[in-house]
């Protein structure tokens, strides 16, 4: 779909119309930034899930699974330095009473910036043709130059006050920018104030018992700290050999300062990680390596032109390099995934708070040491947003009279669909009813499938086009005499006449996860 308002909320319409995903809570007014995954929204995100395990863990003889805890002990927050520095820098208008991220209104005020200098290109590209040279334009366009180094000026000051964690320079930047309030066009900024991202609750029977902490524990807001904390005993009961990787799938919660924009960002979601361990002194080779790796597995589901990378401005209290893989959002090009080389910080911290040794006997060397770690961390939720939002699609298609239609279409990768095969009779009559539910019968057994035999024909290809279904089976008159159905191409409208026990093979090989792994 094209970036706009409209299209976006096109596209949360089409989600809760056709059960992808519902605001959680609805009947009670619903709950802010919480939603729930419906029937076909579940299956997407499962299937989202397996493709990462497969390419993550499956496809790598060094890479093995764990499913850690939610609650863990408070200390692990301590080592990791959530307790003390997991804060964003948080602002209010004082006018609409709206809060935001002091460094997300500055990032976006930046962008701006840029699109205005990439609009400029554009209508140069459409006016000098195949002769237009972009940097040469760039390098010389004057209202393009101005932009420029009004741009550079403000991300330089922008990126030193991140790293000096200088909360009045922020205020200062949003008031010389003179950033409005998104929503209400005010600049009545109050100071910029750290907020910290944690759930917290009370743990055992005596969590009521006034005043006392000690039985505080919090919400995992990532679940790297679980693969850590677990990091030998995963090596010692697999016989892992460094350089290998833990990988792991699970909720985490953060109390998010704004979260909007649907299921880009919520106080609770999912995540995808993979923490893998190395030899110090090797991890930019293999933060490189994971870098393109990680890339490629997005460039399977996206065209390349949907997808960037972005160095941070700021590296994390963990980190030693660090950047996002962005996918092009509705609202633009946002994070999708981080790598991270998070060097031996939070071994050696666990270590150091635990007094237990987080040390590995490198055999090849002799030696000991507390491995480097680099992470893959990817959102789940995120990716299942990008999928669809890259699949939703309007297209004009001949209908049964040979007129022009415009058809909504989900176009997800078949192997990620919700529902893989629709058997659908053509028309409601138990003859062909009794045909199809025995085809239905059989192929359940081999993929997710559905049966619909309510409204036209017609009307039930249109809804499978909005599930996403790749292929609908039809049942006619004929396959009671000659056992062949007609089998729909969802993307290609094709229709092809096929025997009955040739429909597992005819679309095996489109459901195949090798299909995306193998590109």
């Amino acid at each position: 779909m094209k970036n706009s308002t409209d299209d976006f909320k096109k596209l949360i319409a089409h989600c809760k119309e056709y059960g992808y995903v519902f605001p959680s809570s609805e009947v009670y007014d619903g709950l802010s930034a919480v939603y729930d995954y419906g029937p076909y929204g579940v299956e997407l995100k499962n299937n989202i899930k397996e493709y990462w395990w497969k390419a993550m863990v499956q496809m790598h003889e060094n890479i093995v699974g764990l499913d850690s805890a939610i609650f863990m002990h408070p200390l692990i927050w301590k080592a990791s330095g959530h307790v003390d520095a997991f804060s964003d820098p948080m602002i209010d208008n004082k006018d609409s009473k709206k809060r935001y991220r002091a460094d997300v209104l500055i990032e976006e005020h930046l962008a701006k910036i840029d699109a205005k200098n990439d609009k400029d290109v554009e209508k140069a590209k459409k006016r000098f043709g195949d002769s237009f040279d972009e940097a040469q334009f760039r390098a010389t366009n004057a209202r393009v130059l101005k932009r420029q180094e009004e741009r550079d000026a403000i991300h330089q000051k922008f990126v030193k006050a991140l790293s000096s964690e200088d909360l009045g320079e922020l205020k200062t930047l949003i008031e010389e920018c003179q950033i409005a309030d998104p929503e209400g066009g005010s600049r009545n900024w109050t100071d910029v104030r750290q907020f910290n991202l944690m759930f917290s609750t009370q743990f055992g029977a005596t969590s009521s018992e006034g005043g006392d902490n000690s039985n505080k524990v919090y919400l995992r807001p990532e679940t790297a700290q679980g693969i850590f904390v677990n990091f030998l005993n995963v090596q010692k009961t697999t016989r892992q050999k460094i350089p290998f990787g833990i990988a792991q799938i699970g909720k985490a919660f953060r109390n998010e300062i704004v979260a909007r924009q649907f299921i880009f960002r919520m106080r609770e979601f999912e995540q995808m990680e993979m923490q893998f361990f190395v030899q110090p002194g090797t991890e930019m080779e293999w933060y490189h390596y994971w870098k393109e790796f990680r890339m490629n597995w997005h460039k399977s589901l996206f065209p390349a032109e949907k997808l960037q990378y972005h160095d941070h401005d700021k590296l994390a209290h963990y980190a030693n390099a660090a950047l996002d893989i962005e996918f092009e959002f509705p609202f633009g090009f946002k994070e999708i995934e981080g790598i991270h080389s998070r060097t031996d910080f939070d071994l050696g911290n666990h270590q150091e708070l635990s007094g237990r040794k987080m040390q590995y006997f490198d055999s090849d060397l002799g030696e000991s040491y507390v491995p480097y770690v680099v992470e893959t961390s990817i959102g789940v939720d995120r990716t299942f947003f990008a999928v669809v939002s890259h699949a939703l699609q309007e297209e004009e298609v001949p209908d049964a009279k040979g007129n022009m239609a415009t058809r909504i279409v989900m176009k997800i990768p078949p192997v990620l669909a919700p529902v893989k095969v629709a058997v659908l009779p053509l028309v409601k009559k138990e003859v062909l009813a009794d045909k199809a539910r025995e085809i239905f019968n059989r192929l359940k057994w081999v993929t997710q499938c559905q049966y619909d035999e309510k409204d036209s024909i017609g009307r039930r290809y249109r809804r499978q086009d909005a599930i996403g279904t790749p292929f609908c089976v039809t049942v006619d008159f004929e396959t009671l005499e000659d056992g062949e159905v007609t089998v729909r191409d969802r993307d290609t409208l094709e229709q092809v006449r096929i025997p009955i026990d040739a429909i597992e093979g005819h679309i095996a090989g489109k459901l195949d996860f090798r299909t995306l792994i193998k590109g």
